[in-house]
């Protein structure tokens, strides 16, 4: 079932606003937010008691790994899937929620972060994305109904790239940006994906993936992907 209209193109915080507030906060959410972005991208961990946490790195700055630590350990600034999504049902605030690679085997956080999802009723402002088909597949399974997009950081040959799509039901192809070709461009608009691409913090690239009809750009400055608007 496809989402109502988004907006053209969709302009989304990379991890928030990340130059202005650590990245992966809700400090740096709400500062995306304000700056007339219409969501953010972040990336969902897991510790060790199973809490599903928002934070890129397996490790904290401080070199303490993710996946030995408990919630009580948690620094304050790291938001729960939970805080993070009620801050998102509260905003309105479309979500890019990444799961990050942990384990060439599905883990739990993929059924959980869906069953969060739909608790918080953002199954329609969510697209959950990852590098990992097998983990887009065990989304597709669990919750076709939620959007989901592939994310990939180097080149396919066209035939398995739109194998890899179809298996996993994806309807957004993220490219990194300095993939996007127009033949890519001209591969997923045959095919009917919507192509997001990351991470866009040059207003040449802005203009340049314009001009290729890209749905959706993902930055970590607010300003340079408003300029979207102006091309």
């Amino acid at each position: 079932m496809p989402l109502s209209p988004l907006p053209q193109p969709l302009l989304l915080g990379h991890r928030g606003s990340p130059r202005q507030f650590p990245e992966n906060t809700l400090a740096s959410f709400q500062a995306a937010l304000e700056a007339g972005l219409d969501g953010v991208e972040w990336d969902v961990r897991r510790l060790a008691d199973g809490e599903l946490v928002i934070h890129h790195d397996a490790e904290l700055k401080d070199g303490r790994a993710l996946p030995q630590m408990r919630r009580p350990d948690l620094p304050a600034s790291v938001p729960t899937l939970d805080q993070a999504l009620a801050w998102a049902a509260d905003t309105g605030a479309y979500v890019n929620v990444e799961l990050k690679f942990e384990s060439a085997k599905v883990d739990d956080r993929v059924g959980r972060s869906l069953d969060a999802i739909r608790a918080f009723g953002l199954g329609r402002r969510v697209i959950v994305s990852s590098f990992m088909p097998t983990q887009l597949l065990a989304a597709r399974q669990l919750a076709p109904e939620i959007e989901r997009g592939l994310l990939i950081h180097r080149t396919y040959p066209a035939p398995l790239l739109a194998l890899a799509m179809r298996l996993t039901g994806s309807a957004a192809l993220h490219p990194q940006h300095q993939l996007i070709t127009p033949a890519l461009a001209q591969q997923a608009k045959r095919a009917g994906w919507r192509i997001n691409a990351w991470t866009v913090n040059d207003g040449a690239d802005v203009a340049r993936l314009v001009a290729l009809g890209i749905d959706g750009l993902i930055g970590d400055v607010p300003q340079v992907l408003k300029q979207a608007g102006g091309v």
